[in-house]
């Protein structure tokens, strides 16, 4: 489990392990870190450049004293002061000591010629981003610009200290430029920004670097919380000596229309390959979909005349017209967990959503979102993704599966961490992908996966699907992939 504190939090906790330590010994732990990444970036320490650029926060101090432990095993280490009156004295002191140089960013240099950034940056290996730590807001200052222009024109691997300059480490929102880095090292908890996009796009590969934190968190509530491999096995339903098709769960599927069959097929079979005992198909693709799965329970009429089920999966291919209208209805009104997607998502009423007791999952991505919470652009959705979820899980009362480059889940219950998937894959980019994964996560609530569980796991599993089937990808390779997928993490350590 990867667990995600707010920027506070983390605050709270280092100044609760900075009383308990030597002054400076917290700082020194996280440079030494960083340090060991660096190097292992450079593969070889001694004779290579690094560019430090520094800003005046403790960020800019863990990048001086990283730059000190690089520059006592041999490189040459310069390091750019954005500030230069405002720099961190002791770490300043000990790279000087150690043999590093620092200059004036040109926007700083207040006498004499400035710094030969461009020249600077060109002959480097590796620069270092100390310029805004965890506590930052909005983008780039304009001299921090010039500077980041001159590092990304160069195209030298940029290292990230605890969080690239320029995102929001709580909400993973980015708001002007932002630096983009190869790595990002980040010390004693993961910060919300760093698993939600569009922020994450900015990170690179993350590595998080133990100094202590642990105990002093233990009281706080993340914010966001990625499910790793071993947790989704931990969740998996699996069949006992005295599983029958209802105690493994039956799952409904009311999806589908005479334009678009193919989203009734696909969303069977996600359903039949997230582990249902059964699934009752109810709607007009009755013979698309017992043809390619004989194994279906179908009928033509509606939802509520199909049969016992323990979850209901409605919307994909609906379509528009009055049969859909009351398909959704009829399900809306059952009292079983219900996941809504695609079209039915539109033709939801909400306040039936809002008056069920049983638990109610929706699955849009962005442009459904955007619609759902009122009209408001697409591109808000995708900059605010943790915010955009949790307004629509409390305005529907519902469970949110938010899709698109992060899916992130968001539960009515105010106050709960926020579960991001770290799977997703651009491949899963495909027609039909979405309606797999709403018959994957149908089955599980009819497993009795709770609402989140349910979406975070399907997600999970969904995008590995994606990751490991062969390219070109498509709905269906994804649906036969599932099967694979859910064997490998069933098995696996827990």
């Amino acid at each position: 489990m990867r667990d995600a504190y707010s920027v506070e939090t983390v605050r709270a906790a280092e100044r609760a392990l900075m009383a308990r330590l030597p002054a400076g010994a917290l700082m020194k732990r996280a440079a030494a870190g960083l340090a060991a990444a660096c190097a292992g970036m450079l593969g070889r320490t001694y004779g290579s450049r690094v560019v430090l650029l520094v800003g005046s926060g403790d960020n800019g101090g863990d990048a001086l004293f990283a730059g000190a432990y690089l520059a006592r095993r041999g490189a040459g280490v310069t390091a750019v002061l954005l500030s230069p009156e405002r720099a961190h004295e002791a770490g300043l002191a000990a790279l000087r000591s150690a043999g590093g140089r620092a200059v004036a960013a040109p926007s700083a240099a207040v006498e004499g010629a400035p710094a030969d950034l461009p020249g600077l940056v060109a002959r480097a290996d590796l620069v270092v981003d100390g310029v805004v730590g965890i506590g930052g807001r909005g983008g780039l200052r304009p001299d921090a610009v010039e500077v980041w222009e001159a590092v990304r024109a160069a195209g030298v691997p940029v290292v990230a200290v605890d969080l690239p300059s320029g995102v929001d480490a709580d909400t993973g929102e980015v708001h002007g430029v932002a630096v983009r880095a190869a790595a990002t090292v980040t010390f004693g908890a993961y910060k919300p920004g760093l698993l939600v996009d569009p922020a994450r796009g900015y990170a690179g590969a993350v590595h998080l670097v133990d100094i202590g934190l642990g105990p002093y968190l233990e009281g706080g509530t993340p914010v966001a919380r990625a499910l790793q491999h071993r947790d989704v096995g931990a969740l998996l339903p699996r069949p006992s000596a005295e599983s029958d098709k209802y105690r493994r769960g039956v799952t409904g599927v009311a999806a589908g229309s005479d334009r678009y069959p193919g989203a009734a097929v696909l969303a069977v079979a996600g359903a039949l390959r997230g582990g249902a005992g059964a699934v009752r198909y109810a709607g007009p693709a009755a013979g698309a979909v017992t043809a390619r799965f004989p194994e279906s329970l179908v009928s033509a009429g509606p939802p509520s005349a199909a049969g016992r089920v323990q979850a209901w999966v409605v919307g994909p291919g609906l379509g528009d017209g009055a049969e859909a209208v009351q398909a959704v209805r009829d399900v809306l009104a059952s009292g079983v967990p219900v996941l809504v997607d695609a079209d039915g998502l539109r033709l939801m009423d909400a306040g039936q959503v809002r008056s069920r007791t049983a638990p109610t999952l929706l699955t849009p991505h962005a442009g459904e979102a955007a619609a759902l919470l009122g009209g408001v652009p697409r591109e808000e959705v995708e900059s605010a993704r943790l915010a955009s979820a949790r307004e629509l899980a409390r305005r529907y009362r519902a469970t949110v599966l938010l899709k698109g480059s992060t899916t992130v889940v968001a539960g009515p219950q105010e106050g709960e961490p926020v579960l991001v998937n770290p799977t997703g894959t651009g491949r899963l980019a495909t027609a039909g992908s979405g309606d797999v994964l709403s018959g994957l996560a149908g089955s599980l609530l009819a497993a009795g996966l709770p609402a989140r569980d349910a979406a975070s796991v399907g997600a999970y599993l969904h995008g590995l699907a994606g990751r490991r089937a062969a390219p070109p990808v498509t709905a269906s390779d994804v649906a036969e992939e599932l099967r694979r997928v859910w064997r490998d993490v069933a098995d696996g350590p827990r």
